[in-house]
Parts: structure tokens; sequence; C-alpha cells
């Protein structure tokens, strides 16, 4: 995807949706980065689920340390590894508490350092709190990136580096959004829709659906090979 494609692709995106946020529900910068921690190998609609009540009670490091692990995990035994989860985010919010004043870092180095925060969980924190250009790789966006030929690679920091380098101006804060809602929503894993897709005649993938119903290209394959 060349330069002027590229620019489209994000122009396109940026018209249906203005003002993309994350669909992580939180109140401070402190609860957001809990939240996009209890996410990893979760649904946001689960996260928000959980924390629904938790962030009624805990807005702070130090409210989360009285709170405790037992019952932290009151709250999020609903989600995916709680347990291991929830020791993370109480040593998290030692870290805080101890080291920065109960304030979250604006600084990935710092953040990475954190018990359970690896560089996209870093990278959410640094572009939804403090509006940094950062790319945060997560599953739908390196589908995304790798299907459509925005930017490729075999791992998800050489796509973050991919977009890193290839994303234009005025686009780069709300990229990340665009493409995990865009992977999220339209661009699904198993049977993309290309036939709503606003971006479609700039999209590489070759095994386009285009008509609501139809299989993909690998169903479809195996389909004529039963009649045969």
């Amino acid at each position: 995807m060349n330069k002027a494609a590229i620019f489209e692709f994000f122009r396109r995106l940026a018209e249906a949706n203005p003002d993309p946020q994350t669909e992580l529900e939180f109140g401070n910068i402190y609860q957001l980065l809990v939240a996009v921690t209890l996410s990893a190998q979760a649904t946001d609609v689960g996260v928000n689920k959980a924390t629904r009540a938790l962030f009624a009670r805990v807005k702070t490091p130090q409210d989360m340390l009285d709170l405790g692990e037992e019952g932290l995990k009151q709250h999020i035994k609903t989600i995916g590894l709680f347990n291991s989860k929830a020791k993370n985010v109480m040593a998290m919010a030692e870290i805080l508490v101890r080291d920065h004043g109960g304030d979250v870092p604006n600084d990935r180095d710092a953040l990475t350092e954190l018990p359970g925060v690896g560089r996209k969980t870093a990278n959410v924190v640094l572009n939804c709190a403090f509006g940094a250009e950062t790319f945060a790789v997560d599953t739908h966006i390196f589908r995304v990136g790798n299907r459509t030929g925005l930017a490729k690679g075999k791992t998800p920091l050489a796509v973050e580096k991919q977009l890193e380098k290839k994303v234009p101006q005025p686009f780069r804060v709300g990229a990340h959004h665009w493409l995990i809602l865009h992977g999220r929503y339209v661009c699904k894993a198993r049977t993309p829709e290309c036939w709503r897709c606003p971006v479609v005649d700039l999209c590489g993938y070759k095994a386009k659906i285009l008509e609501k119903g139809a299989k993909p290209a690998t169903q479809q394959g195996r389909a004529a090979a039963k009649e045969s």
C-alpha cells in the first residue's frame, strides 16, 4: 500500500468515526492502566462488566492496596487468568505508591517495569491517557496490518514498527483505535465483511468476501472438494 493509499485508508476510517476511543471503561489514568492490564486475553466487554463495581470503589493505587488482593479477586473472578492478574495489579499498586507518588508514569520504560505491563499495554496507556503517537498492536491490528498490506510483519513489534514508519499525520494518534475497531467489527478473523468495508478497494487481501453470506475462500475450496 503506497503513501497515497495509506492516507486515503485512514481518511475514510476517520470520516466514518472522527473521534475513535477505546471501548474499555475508566474514570482516570490509573483505572485505565488497570483495565488494560486486565484485558490481556480477555474481551473489553468482559473487563467492563468486572470493573464497573471495582472502579466505583477503587480510584487510586492506594485504594487498591486498601481493597487487598482477595477483595480484588472477588471483583475480577469472571476474567481469565484472574489470579495472576490480581497479583500483578496489587504489585503494580504498591510500586506506583512507593516509587511514583501514586501517579501513572508518562514513560514507556517506566510503565513496562510495572508487573503485568508489556509494550502493548504501555502503548495503550500512553496513547489514551497522554495522547502519544503509539501503536498498540493487538491481534486485530496484527491481522488488519498483514491482511490489507498496510503494515506487514511476522511479529507484533514488526507490525508496530511498520505503522510508526507509515502512518501519516493527522491520523497518528487515532490510528490504533481505528485499526482495532475495524478489525473487531469489519475485518474479522474468520469471515471479513468486505462487502461493507469502506476501504475494500485499497486493501490487498486477495480472498475478499464481497457478498454477504458468502463463504471464505478456504471454506469454498473444502466444499468444492467434497462435491467432487
